[in-house]
């Protein structure tokens, strides 16, 4: 029997944004647009209306941004997935987007194929968590590591960046202790890896988008492991901690 399509809300201002989600989500089978928002009050009517599985939402709308409508959808608890496509670029915004759940992140101008991806992995969790009452640790762990794939198309680096990134992330989250998330050293290392200079705590906080205490959990532990070592600076006051990453 087959299963009941993925239905999509689209929540995009640019009109012709709208008819090309709209012909690629439609492209992939299994999945069917319930509906079509223009702004992130509207996409939030719709949301409580259509109840989506997935919305597509871009981050820079009238009224209401998809940074204010993604943390509303949080503060109201609603059951619904969010993917974004979007031409915001900036580290702060990308971090910030993925902290409150995003599923991916795609950037404009995009190409079908990569929507397609992103599309089918979401599909694969979304079967994967509806299978079955329960999961053993052996399929969470398989369908983690296919959704986690996407982190590095979600930014692009060079060629030689993503390559230093890829041999120190793979180092860093082989063993990770209890509470530190690979997915967020990942954004650390290679926020990190990106700066000609010594960064501090609240410095890669603010670049990668999350709390200074938790940015500072993680370069503790980074220091602690040798991946990254302290550059303390001297200035008016107090001497500051500036985190590098170690050659």
């Amino acid at each position: 029997m087959q299963s009941k399509p993925i239905q999509v809300l689209l929540i995009e201002d640019d009109p012709m944004v709208q008819e090309v989600n709209r012909q690629f989500v439609e492209q992939v089978d299994g999945f069917r647009i319930a509906g079509i928002a223009g702004t992130g009050v509207e996409g939030m009517a719709k949301i409580r209306e259509l109840a989506p599985d997935l919305a597509i939402l871009d981050i820079y709308m009238p009224q209401q941004d998809g940074i204010e409508t993604l943390t509303q959808i949080r503060r109201e608890q609603l059951p619904v997935d969010i993917m974004i496509i979007s031409a915001a670029n900036d580290q702060r915004t990308i971090g910030r987007m993925l902290q409150y759940g995003a599923v991916d992140y795609i950037m404009k101008p995009f190409k079908f194929e990569r929507v397609k991806q992103a599309l089918e992995r979401y599909r694969q969790m979304k079967q994967g968590l509806t299978s079955s009452d329960t999961l053993s640790q052996q399929e969470l762990d398989r369908m983690l590591s296919r959704h986690a794939g996407r982190a590095p198309e979600a930014v692009p680096v060079s060629a030689a960046d993503a390559a230093v990134f890829a041999h120190r992330g793979e180092q860093a989250t082989e063993q990770l202790p209890k509470g530190l998330q690979a997915g967020t050293m990942r954004q650390i290392l290679q926020y990190m890896t990106r700066q000609p200079e010594p960064l501090s705590a609240e410095e890669v906080a603010e670049g990668v988008g999350i709390a200074r205490v938790t940015a500072r959990r993680y370069l503790d532990y980074l220091e602690k492991s040798g991946k990254v070592r302290i550059d303390l600076q001297y200035g008016v006051g107090r001497p500051v901690n500036k985190y590098m990453l170690s050659s």
